[in-house]
């Protein structure tokens, strides 16, 4: 079978001058923050291309992880986040600065090409192929890496972050102040830019192949920080008041 949401993918390679600038301004300030909070450390900037497009392929344990993302990648960093969060005072700064809501319950297809717009401007994209917050070993993968890797022929770059959460945290906390945040790059992954159609089963294949890469760099990650991973996250407690 094809996959696919159509031929017709937008091949402009500009972006909306406003998100970029908004992705330019927020970029320092939110790293000086996180830094001034946490003991944050990069590892394996080299492993990031200077120019052209990038896929971040990252493990994802806690909300801190896409600012961790945007923030110390050496590049200009847009993410693709849950539709969720883009409500109230945090929905109007996420869109500001040009990230992507995308819908995880069904086939998004503007996000899919909002997603291949930026990597088309030679942008670098960070997206979550686990799709939720777990663990961080990255058991299971969604297709988006994969698929918009075989489109634009972007390298994927996996991304370890540990210690975003803690043990016995829910994925909604943050680390306590003074904790060890390791963000790790790791060697990119070429896929072979496909045209359109491409089948099911190639994008199957290759995002079997980005897992089996991005969990093996995060295996690696942690050997080299000495900072494990801290388990699945707690359960939000539903309690109500009596």
């Amino acid at each position: 079978m094809i996959a696919g949401v159509s031929p017709d993918l937008p091949h402009t390679h500009h972006l909306p001058a406003g998100k970029e600038w908004g992705l330019r301004l927020l970029r320092a300030p939110v790293g000086l923050g996180l830094r001034s909070w946490w003991r944050v450390r990069v590892h394996g900037r080299e492993h990031l291309p200077r120019s052209g497009p990038v896929i971040l392929a990252a493990n994802h344990l806690g909300f801190l992880d896409g600012p961790a993302l945007v923030a110390f990648t050496p590049r200009r960093t847009f993410t693709v986040a849950k539709t969720e969060l883009f409500h109230g005072l945090l929905g109007r700064l996420l869109t500001y600065v040009g990230q992507i809501p995308v819908d995880r319950h069904e086939p998004d297809t503007r996000a899919i090409r909002r997603a291949v717009q930026v990597l088309r401007a030679g942008e670098v994209l960070a997206l979550f192929p686990e799709g939720r917050r777990t663990g961080g070993e990255v058991n299971h993968a969604r297709g988006g890496a994969a698929y918009l890797a075989l489109v634009t022929g972007a390298p994927v770059v996996p991304v370890a972050l540990l210690g975003t959460r803690e043990p016995g945290h829910t994925d909604a906390q943050l680390p306590r102040r003074g904790a060890p945040v390791h963000i790790v790059y790791g060697p990119p992954l070429q896929l072979p830019q496909t045209p359109w159609p491409r089948r099911r089963t190639v994008v199957a294949e290759w995002t079997e192949r980005v897992r089996q890469h991005l969990a093996e760099h995060v295996v690696a990650a942690q050997s080299l920080t000495g900072l494990p991973l801290p388990g699945p996250p707690k359960a939000k407690s539903h309690l109500t008041r009596g």
